[in-house]
């Protein structure tokens, strides 16, 4: 008989509850979480910061999400024959695990954290009622940090987008305003698009509201999606109506007033809003339907049994394949502390300070030019190089910037292509080519040809990302060879090199080339002295 079906009765006593399948579990759970520890303490990092300060109402609503669910299947006191497919996922996760603490990267583990649940869930169900509670696993993904690659790349485009459309608006209302790149120009404010966009700070936990909300969702399944998806337009868009809102204000009250508005909209305004505007969409489209039915009726918000549910944990059995787990998560766990650790050593190296300052015919202009502190910051380079370097030869000069990283397992080297448009830079034209032939190397030379431009001026850039001998274009394709290299060697360690110079109004932009390959010619031979290649 169904659970749900069953009359209330009287909460099992804790005696009840003091079964071999609880023992076992928690063995599992322990033993797992020894195993696990360094992700679940670079989740907890995570948690600590503004844009993952949802994290901890994640956990809460995916179990909430699977006693629902729970809801649905009856109890099972007989033999359960398919339990083995679970133990297989938790075996995966546990290798997933083990390749992230090989390649130091601790957000791999958590997600082994997930795929570790879901075998877990298999096992307590077995595989055909198990495999029907992945929409509660599923959502343990919101609570998960974002790649750091992937998370600038993501927040810069659409902080960008953001600022574009609040400027948009400004010009709506006829409040003069320029924006450049990361740069709001109001003429009696300048704001950066990192501080205009606090709001898509609220980004992520609306994108788990809406996953909550499409799964309680009773419409048709086309509706379920537009909910899903719309998130994100969603927090774009009123955080744009922010910024303009800042900007109208500033313009015709003052900056006093401002300050007032920007404490008041940084707190939970934009995420109400957005939720308001989320129940709007799903009551619109209720309103298109045959069916008519009211948004209450769409919304399965059913919360009785579900503390009942919470004491069917006394049903677990102690069945070979949870005690094998547990079994394997305590055997993982030890044989681990025998593991030689890799990494932490310092890589030999001369530092930036000591570069030369002559390649070949080219002569350093000045001295090392210093990054703002708020650049420097964002970079986290354990060493970087910034000249300028004149031919007599050349028509312009050539700018050179060189960081250095000792670990980049917890974060490492930002693309140009992230921070060079967050500077007002536009990239006109973008291509990752090999140039081994050309400077005669052994081993491929793979770097990244640009055009950026801001206003009238351009610029050709040449840069790569260099990891040991290996030379890098592609910004994904260097964090997959940095975990590949962590897992094979323990070496953690990269670097970026850059070069740029201005495209003169009527030269040629092959001739601006001819300058970036002659520095690079002379540039390779020092190089590793700096980066090392070993």
């Amino acid at each position: 008989m169904s659970l749900a079906q069953t009359s209330p009765a009287r909460l099992p006593s804790i005696k009840s509850f003091a079964n071999w399948g609880i023992f076992w579990l928690l063995v599992a759970t322990v033993g797992a979480g020894f195993f696990f520890a360094d992700g679940i303490n670079a989740l907890l990092r995570a948690w600590s910061l503004p844009e993952y300060s949802h994290g901890p109402l994640i956990p809460v609503l995916s179990l909430l999400l699977f006693l629902r669910q729970l809801k649905s299947v009856p109890e099972n006191h007989a033999a359960v024959n398919d339990r083995w497919p679970g133990v297989a996922v938790v075996a995966f996760a546990f290798v997933v695990a083990a390749l992230g603490k090989l390649a130091q990267i601790d957000d791999i583990i958590i997600y082994a954290t997930i795929i570790w649940v879901g075998g877990v869930l298999l096992i307590s169900f077995g595989w055909n009622v198990g495999k029907h509670f992945w929409p509660p696993v599923l959502h343990l993904v919101y609570m998960l940090p974002l790649p750091e690659t992937l998370y600038y790349k993501m927040t810069n485009h659409l902080q960008l987008i953001s600022s574009e459309l609040g400027v948009w608006f400004l010009r709506l209302f006829n409040v003069p305003v320029f924006l450049q790149g990361n740069i709001i120009d109001l003429g009696v404010l300048r704001l950066h698009v990192a501080d205009a966009c606090s709001g898509l700070a609220y980004l992520f936990p609306i994108l788990s509201f809406s996953y909550v909300f499409a799964v309680l969702y009773k419409g048709p399944t086309w509706h379920k999606a537009i909910l899903l998806i719309s998130a994100v337009p969603i927090t774009i868009v009123m955080n744009s109506v922010r910024i303009a809102i800042a900007g109208v204000i500033a313009n015709t009250w003052g900056l006093e007033w401002l300050e007032g508005f920007t404490h008041f909209f940084e707190g939970w305004v934009i995420f109400i809003a957005c939720i308001v505007i989320l129940f709007a969409l799903a009551w619109i489209m209720l309103r298109f339907q045959k069916e008519k039915m009211g948004l209450v009726e769409a919304l399965d918000l059913e919360t009785d049994g579900l503390a009942t549910q919470a004491t069917r944990i006394r049903l677990i059995q102690p069945s070979k394949a949870l005690i094998t787990v547990a079994a394997m998560a305590i055997a993982v766990s030890v044989a681990w502390q025998f593991v030689p650790q890799r990494g932490g050593d310092i890589i030999s190296r001369d530092s930036f300070a000591t570069f030369p300052r002559t390649l070949g015919e080219w002569r350093q202009v000045g001295f090392h030019q210093p990054l703002e502190r708020d650049v420097e910051l964002a970079l986290q380079a354990d060493d970087y190089h910034q000249v300028t370097f004149r031919s007599p030869e050349a028509a312009a000069e050539v700018g050179l910037f060189m960081a250095w990283y000792q670990d980049q397992s917890r974060g490492g080297v930002h693309s140009p292509e992230i921070c060079l448009p967050a500077a007002g830079w536009e990239i006109a034209w973008l291509e990752r080519t090999d140039i081994t032939e050309q400077m005669g190397t052994a081993l491929p030379f793979n770097i990244n040809r640009a055009i950026i431009e801001r206003g009238s001026t351009r610029m050709m850039v040449y840069y790569w990302f260099q990891q040991g001998e290996r030379r890098v274009a592609w910004d994904m394709a260097a964090k997959f060879w940095l975990m590949i290299d962590g897992i094979s060697t323990g070496s953690t360690d990269g670097a970026i090199v850059r070069l740029t110079t201005l495209i003169g109004e009527d030269e040629p932009d092959a001739q601006a080339e001819a300058r970036l390959q002659s520095i690079l010619d002379d540039l390779i031979e020092p190089l590793p002295r700096f980066i090392p290649e070993d």
